[in-house]
């Protein structure tokens, strides 16, 4: 099977990379279970798999909220890689999709010339409603959404084409030989910064709290603190018209002070685990229906409470009172962040027991044969004649 990971990131990500982190987390273990997989993704990659595609040199992050006449071609030379290679290669019977939108249309536009498709859903699915309320798979491009709250919300064209709703699983944390928790407490916000994740909220409901706030996660796709005040700083820099990077200058800048609140930038690797392992809180004060929410799973196996808004999928992965607090605004956030030690990690992590990678992949295997018994193979005669 081919698995498709989208243009924006490396795979496994350098940092922030939510639907990167699923596939780096999902193909080992579909591996393990006997699964050949070829990896369509962004040069860097350094997942192992048993076949690669570089789709372009680099990720894309940077351009995914730019205009569209200036990041529409992203997502199509990125097909177009992938298309060029499953008419090379017939013995791919099948594609697992994390492109939002362009995938699915370009893999059914091939019709019996590709596999048939399960394409993951990862978004908000209130978006691109034209395509999601006319597109026909026609019996060979199905759909997986993370969660059931996320499906819900979809148009009812869309929901009839969905086969289930995979819960997201995460790695195991990286042991690390320095104590878990020193000095002050701290709230952990683990999210690129934009307006939907709250950042700006998060600084506010800590400063009630008397609690100190690091904030991870990329601005406009800029990771290095540095290099993001260099280019604020030159007003012929195309990130002056990113939307993100307004949200951080005129709502987050301002409440960042470097010490009760700080911006690290983006993280990964052991950056990431001691702040993740260090936190006695991780803060999810979003303002949109978050689908999956991996950064919540990925505090949650390690004991660490989650404080957060009850949007999306939030309320079925958050149990109030047990392994967090759900709260509407700013004050029941700060009022939840002064109760956080009183929850046991041991209570919090067993929380987390059901969302284990061998799991999500077992729930794909079982979803993969269910599209190749409904879809049938492919048509080699096509596959070769169109090469």
């Amino acid at each position: 099977m081919l698995v498709d990971a989208g243009p924006w990131l490396p795979v496994p990500p350098a940092g922030y990379g939510g639907i990167e982190t699923v596939v780096a987390t999902l193909v080992p273990e579909l591996r393990r279970l006997g699964v050949r997989v070829v990896l369509a993704a962004v040069g860097g990659s350094a997942l192992e798999a048993d076949g690669r595609v570089t789709t372009l040199p680099h990720g894309q992050l940077e351009r995914v909220t730019a205009p569209y006449n200036r990041s529409s071609g992203v997502a199509h030379a990125h097909m177009q890689a992938v298309v060029a290679a499953l008419r090379a290669d017939p013995s791919i019977d099948l594609v697992h999709d994390h492109l939002e939108v362009v995938g699915p249309a370009v893999l059914a536009a091939m019709g019996e010339a590709a596999p048939p498709v399960l394409q993951t859903l990862h978004w908000d699915l209130r978006k691109h409603r034209e395509f999601y309320e006319t597109f026909d798979g026609r019996g060979r491009v199905f759909f997986a959404g993370v969660s059931d709250s996320q499906v819900e919300r979809a148009p009812l064209n869309l929901r009839r084409q969905v086969l289930a709703s995979v819960p997201l699983a995460v790695p195991p944390p990286l042991p690390l030989p320095a104590p878990r928790r020193s000095g002050e407490p701290y709230a952990l916000v683990l999210a690129r910064v934009t307006r939907d994740k709250g950042q700006d909220l998060a600084a506010r409901a800590c400063r009630r709290a008397g609690r100190r706030l690091v904030l991870a996660g990329p601005v406009a796709g800029v990771d290095d603190p540095a290099e993001l005040a260099r280019r604020l700083a030159d007003p012929a820099d195309p990130l002056q018209g990113d939307p993100d990077a307004a949200y951080w200058r005129e709502e987050v800048a301002p409440l960042v002070d470097g010490d009760r609140v700080r911006w690290v930038g983006g993280v990964a690797g052991e950056e990431k685990e001691r702040l993740l392992q260090g936190a006695d809180a991780l803060l999810t004060p979003v303002r949109w229906a978050e689908p999956g929410a991996t950064g919540v799973v990925e505090a949650l196996v390690r004991g660490v409470p989650v404080v957060a808004t009850p949007l999306g999928v939030l309320p079925s992965l958050v149990e109030d009172g047990v392994n967090g607090f759900l709260a509407d605004d700013e004050e029941g956030l700060a009022a939840a962040l002064r109760r956080v030690g009183s929850l046991d990690p041991a209570r919090v992590r067993a929380s987390a027991d059901r969302w284990t990678p061998e799991a999500m992949a077992r729930s794909y295997l079982a979803l993969y044969r269910r599209v190749l018994a409904l879809a049938g193979p492919r048509r080699e005669d096509l596959t070769a004649s169109s090469r």
